[in-house]
């Protein structure tokens, strides 16, 4: 008897699309680091010049691209809990509908990593460039949750502080004034030098050798 052909059933083709998905979820929680990191770094630049919109604008876009990712990673997490239970047929429409939400999410990240030229737009001046911040601004009003908003906040007013304390100027503590001692006025009493000491010298030894002469003439 030949072997009969294996059967691929609805559980192995569930959990080899949620292997997939969460393979590329991997991919794009790697690419996308990349983008909100830059745009950590535009929202300081922006604080610096005191463009508080544009900073809250660029916090916002990392915020929601986070959670998208946070969202897809616990929603795979469980879904891979499902596919594993023995009681796979009960569940089966509902796992086949998380992977179909998931590949919709997906994509939605994916459209959201349009590169770091996207997110260079976010501190841009031209028209094109307000135009893209105000498309992303009314696209983000509808898909951050208020406590994402309040979350953004706290980190806008943290780089704030941040931006604030770089830019104050040290203050240096004056170097107290030790006083010098006074330099005396009065001149130092001179000290013969060498050579006058010995033409003195000479000069008592010549009159003491005249004094001798003097007593033996006398």
């Amino acid at each position: 008897m030949g072997n009969s052909p294996s059967r691929v059933t609805a559980q192995d083709k569930a959990i080899l699309d949620l292997k997939t998905q969460r393979d590329k979820l991997h991919q794009y929680q790697r690419k996308i680091t990349v983008l909100t990191d830059r745009e950590t770094a535009i929202a300081r630049q922006m604080l610096a010049k005191a463009d508080k919109q544009r900073a809250l604008l660029a916090l916002r876009r990392k915020k929601y691209q986070e959670s998208l990712l946070q969202k897809t990673d616990a929603q795979l997490e469980q879904l891979e809990k499902l596919t594993s239970s023995v009681e796979f047929a009960l569940i089966q429409k509902d796992v086949f509908f998380g992977l179909q939400q998931g590949t919709k999410v997906l994509k939605e990240i994916h459209a959201e990593m349009g590169g770091l030229e996207h997110v260079e737009k976010m501190m841009g001046e031209t028209a094109e460039e307000v135009a893209y911040q105000q498309e992303v601004s009314e696209m983000l009003g509808g898909r951050i949750s208020n406590q994402d908003e309040d979350e953004v906040e706290e980190e806008l007013a943290a780089l704030e502080a941040e931006v604030a304390a770089k830019s104050r100027p040290v203050s240096v503590q004056p170097v107290p004034q030790v006083p010098l001692p006074n330099v005396p006025d009065t001149e130092l009493p001179s000290t013969p030098s060498r050579v006058e000491e010995e033409r003195q010298q000479q000069q008592r030894q010549q009159r003491q050798k005249q004094e001798e002469r003097q007593a033996m003439l006398a």
